[in-house]
């Protein structure tokens, strides 16, 4: 089968080669309980995360370039993933939590046709995603946690190699918000809905700005934002990129925020922006990590 699900269009043969992600077979690089999520999502048990290897977007500056870049990861059958589910499940996490999934949207969908865990399941993705994808994955996914990196095309080609990023990204994370039209929250927990991320970028604060405006207009103030501060120079960050975020800059964005009314945004505190917080990959899956961070 030739791949199309993101919006590079590759059409190719992953039965023989990677496509501009460099995925191939289905692959896992991390399956953990991520107590570091949204508040919301990681709720008092922890959020159920499975990292898979590769992306659709090529971040210089990115803190998991070592799945995302170079590929680390263990490859997997459809059925390992499903045993995963279940795992996680077990353990008594809040949820399932598909971190960069898109690239095995068939695969995963082939997983939950076996086995549907009764826990929400999550599609933690970079934003960057075709529109088509998102309606496929539709009777699948309780919540969605997309990215919204970039208002202005020429920094997403900068620094992500993305081109279009803000017009496919808003589509696709309008659709998700059709999938998905009530944010449903039980006891401190989400079960279904929609959080739009945003890492606020060292001198492009104002590109942050843009992206809130763009949200308040054509989602409402009420949709649940989460607006991070956890930037740090890492892989090939280029300037003016090279530095964390300086106080003023997250104070600016925090600010447009509350001016516009949103009501449901998450902040972070700097201390987030550390090494500390990125998870263990490896080129082989250790479940032990589940029961390891209770």
């Amino acid at each position: 089968m030739l791949c199309n699900l993101c919006p590079r269009k590759c059409n190719t043969d992953r039965s023989k080669t990677g496509g501009f992600c460099g995925a191939k077979k289905l692959k896992v690089a991390c399956v953990m309980r991520h107590q570091w999520e949204e508040p919301i999502i990681s709720g008092k048990n922890g959020s159920g995360a499975i990292f898979f290897s590769h992306c659709s977007l090529k971040c210089c500056f990115c803190q998991n370039y070592q799945i995302s870049h170079e590929g680390l990861g263990e490859e997997i059958s459809i059925k390992k993933l499903t045993q995963i589910f279940k795992t996680l499940e077990e353990s008594g996490v809040e949820n399932i939590n598909l971190v960069t999934p898109s690239h095995y949207t068939n695969e995963i969908i082939a997983a939950l046709k076996i086995y549907r865990p009764k826990i929400p399941i999550v599609w933690n993705s970079c934003g960057f995603e075709d529109e088509q994808t998102i309606k496929l994955v539709a009777p699948y996914v309780d919540i969605f946690l997309p990215d919204l990196k970039y208002f202005s095309d020429q920094l997403a080609l900068a620094y992500s190699k993305a081109p279009n990023y803000f017009s496919i990204a808003t589509k696709a994370i309008l659709q998700m918000r059709k999938n998905q039209p009530i944010d449903i929250i039980e006891n401190g927990v989400m079960k279904k809905g929609l959080i739009i991320r945003h890492m606020i970028l060292p001198s492009f604060a104002s590109d942050s700005l843009k992206i809130l405006q763009w949200i308040c207009d054509n989602l409402g103030n009420k949709t649940i934002v989460s607006l991070m501060s956890q930037y740090f120079p890492c892989y090939k960050a280029l300037p003016p990129i090279d530095r964390k975020l300086r106080p003023i800059e997250y104070k600016l964005v925090v600010s447009k925020a509350k001016a516009l009314g949103f009501s449901n945004a998450f902040v972070q505190d700097f201390d987030s922006a550390s090494e500390c917080f990125v998870p263990k990959f490896s080129s082989k899956i250790d479940l032990s990590l589940v029961k390891d961070s209770l």
